[in-house]
């Protein structure tokens, strides 16, 4: 009988690519992306991320994807080489339509935060290598608590639960200490905010990541660029358009 697991199914056919071995004199410098921040609201959680892909200190590309849509009530933000990235994104959005087909019910959330962090595992003789480190964000809706619920990864794969925000990134050392004042001494709780509010607060956050980390992008009006912003709720995942991100900035 084969397994009800994507992974185990890959693995036991001989699918599964084996991980590269880098010369030691090797001198490969990858492309990574910078600060993804999630907040968890009212309503659910937002999660975004600015748009700039980085190699040491040049600018690469700035109208990179960093949150992927993994089903209809779960998203993956990306820190780390964007290329890795997108490819284990890609293997979780498989094995979650793979466990629904061959099972006819849906993956729980607990088993597709234990699917990422396998799949992080497996990508660590890479980011051991410093080629391929993926740090992401892992966000759903948990219809069973009513609540949304923030998932940050190590290198290892370990995954913990984030109670009220999470950052990761170049410019996440910014974003965290702004959101812990905010939360803690700022007008109203993260908690209490409703969409739109935290949809305004993260767009400050990474705008502020901007101003002080040279590899985050900020908006940038005449060349169209914003970040990219889903927010996660009972009703599903929604990505905030452009016309009202640039709503926000006109009136900001």
């Amino acid at each position: 009988m084969e397994s009800c697991d994507f992974l185990d199914l890959l693995k036991e056919r001989g699918l599964l690519p084996a991980a590269p071995v880098a010369a030691a004199e090797a001198s490969l410098q990858p492309v990574e992306g910078t600060t993804i921040v999630a907040v968890r609201c009212a309503d659910g959680v937002v999660v975004a991320g600015d748009r700039r892909a980085t190699m040491g200190n040049s600018v690469v590309y700035d109208r990179a994807d960093k949150v992927l849509i993994i089903d209809d009530e779960a998203v993956m933000a990306i820190a780390g080489s964007p290329g890795v990235a997108w490819d284990i994104a890609r293997m979780l959005e498989m094995s979650v339509q793979y466990y629904r087909r061959s099972q006819l019910q849906r993956l729980s959330l607990d088993g597709k935060v234990r699917t990422l962090s396998r799949l992080l595992r497996q990508n660590l003789p890479l980011a051991m290598q410093g080629i391929g480190a993926v740090v992401p964000i892992f966000a759903a809706f948990d219809h069973a608590a009513a609540e949304g619920k923030i998932f940050f990864y190590d290198l290892l794969g370990a995954e913990f639960e984030c109670v009220d925000f999470c950052a990761t990134g170049s410019g996440a050392h910014i974003v965290r200490g702004a959101l812990y004042y905010q939360n803690r001494w700022g007008p109203q709780p993260l908690r209490e905010m409703v969409g739109e509010q935290a949809v305004e607060l993260v767009l400050k956050m990474l705008e502020t990541a901007a101003e002080y980390d040279t590899a985050t992008g900020g908006f940038r009006e005449a060349a169209h660029i914003f970040p990219q912003v889903v927010q996660v709720t009972a009703e599903g995942l929604n990505t905030v358009p452009e016309a009202d991100l640039a709503a926000f900035y006109q009136g900001a």
